[in-house]
């Protein structure tokens, strides 16, 4: 059910940014404009790949607030009494699986946390847990 803008929406829409890549040519939906810039100041946006089991089954959206979660692998065992390190982030865009099975989430955290997420997604070690969608 695509429901692209009409041409009547086009001074409403110029100047804005694109919330992903346009075809030239191509009919532009509502998704597709961000208010927003991507990230925002002191923010950062990681690229987390994950076997659809180390994710839950349930379509993340744009905006879900996630736990990227430590994980000890194959071969550790999670220590009784300890809790996984883990980040907070926020879910800005999903690519779906490709040749490799992997699912690509965005996610933007803070500044600081980039290089560790990024360095522990890496691993491949990690999970991702979505918490309440209740605001």
């Amino acid at each position: 059910a695509l429901k692209p803008l009409p041409a009547s929406a086009a001074d409403s829409v110029v100047g804005k940014r694109a919330a992903m890549d346009l075809a030239a040519g191509g009919l532009v939906t509502q998704e597709d404009i961000a208010s927003a810039l991507v990230p925002e100041k002191g923010m950062s946006v990681v690229g987390v790949s994950l076997p659809p089991a180390l994710m839950p089954a349930t379509q993340l959206q744009s905006g879900d607030q996630v736990r990227i979660v430590a994980t000890p692998g194959a071969q550790g065992d999670v220590a009784a009494g300890t809790i996984p390190k883990s980040i907070e982030a926020t879910v800005v865009a999903v690519r779906g699986a490709g040749d490799t099975g992997q699912i690509v989430v965005d996610v933007s955290v803070p500044y600081d946390q980039a290089a560790e997420l990024a360095a522990r997604a890496a691993t491949g070690k990690v999970a991702l847990v979505l918490d309440s969608r209740e605001r």
